[in-house]
């Protein structure tokens, strides 16, 4: 099983990126996923989670600007983010709690992370 983020970049503050984190391997059961962010010289932190019935959580610094969603069918959770602040700029990390076969328990995964830089 691989995690695999895409959709990072350079953008201005106020500006949006969607990024995406596909989820391979056949016969997958993904129970919840989430985004996570390190920025330089800071611990990683939660961004955002969503279960697999679509309940959904996420931190107080980018409630009302960030929206994560997710679409089982391919496997793939997305973060679009709205209206950027240089604090945002990290890289963003997707993780999930899958269970590889249906005789295996839930393992967690997660992908390399993408780089988000939001410049002032």
């Amino acid at each position: 099983v691989q995690l695999q983020a895409s959709g990072g970049g350079l953008v201005q503050a106020g500006g949006s990126l969607r990024l995406s984190c596909e989820a391979s391997g056949r016969g997958l059961s993904i129970d919840d996923m989430g985004w996570y962010r390190q920025a330089p010289g800071k611990t990683r932190e939660l961004v955002a989670t969503i279960s697999s019935n679509g309940s959904t959580n996420y931190a107080e610094a980018v409630k009302a600007r960030f929206t994560i969603s997710r679409d089982n069918a391919k496997n793939t959770v997305y973060l679009q983010m709205n209206n950027l602040k240089p604090e945002d700029t990290a890289v963003y990390y997707c993780e999930a709690d899958i269970r590889p076969h249906r005789i295996l328990p839930l393992y967690n995964y997660w992908g390399r992370g993408t780089q988000v830089t939001v410049s002032s």
